[in-house]
């Protein structure tokens, strides 16, 4: 799915990501919020989920926990949630974004994925839930004239 983003760098080499897990695991408990960010983004470029899920894990505690550096984790938060089809929270993050810099083409971009994908998969949503009102109608038919017939 990354692949289809603007402006996402491709996945880090295994060994680039495993100095960062390194240092972030070196830090332990006293692990710096400089760190933390190094480490949550290169998961976020990852193309392995749980990595990925991970990165947004992090980042999400740099937002939360330390105010002055929300803006530079916006970006991956929203590029991390669309990888891992959190829309809402990728919406959510990048409205958040586009308020601090309007003109952020980067964000607009994003914003235009987002809804797009959103769009196809309620449209898909709803074909299934069409297609199991089809088949539950066809089933009840059919078991209702069965029932007749016994009589």
């Amino acid at each position: 799915m990354g692949s289809n983003l603007p402006y996402a760098e491709s996945p880090l080499k295994p060994d680039e990501l495993q100095v960062l897990r390194a240092q972030y695991d070196k830090e332990g408990h006293f692990v710096g919020v400089q760190t933390k960010f190094n480490y949550a983004w290169g998961l976020i470029k990852s193309d392995n989920r749980s990595e990925q899920q991970e990165g947004v894990r992090l980042l999400s505690e740099i937002f939360r926990n330390v105010p002055e550096r929300r803006r530079e984790c916006l970006y991956y938060l929203v590029l991390g949630n669309y990888k891992l089809g959190n829309y809402a929270e990728a919406r959510r993050y990048n409205d958040l974004l586009l308020d601090h810099e309007p003109g952020n083409l980067q964000a607009t971009s994003l914003r235009s994925l987002i809804d797009d994908k959103v769009s196809k998969e309620g449209l898909m949503g709803v074909a299934i839930l069409g297609g199991v009102a089809i088949a539950t109608s066809v089933v009840g038919s059919m078991l209702f004239k069965g029932a007749q017939r016994k009589r």
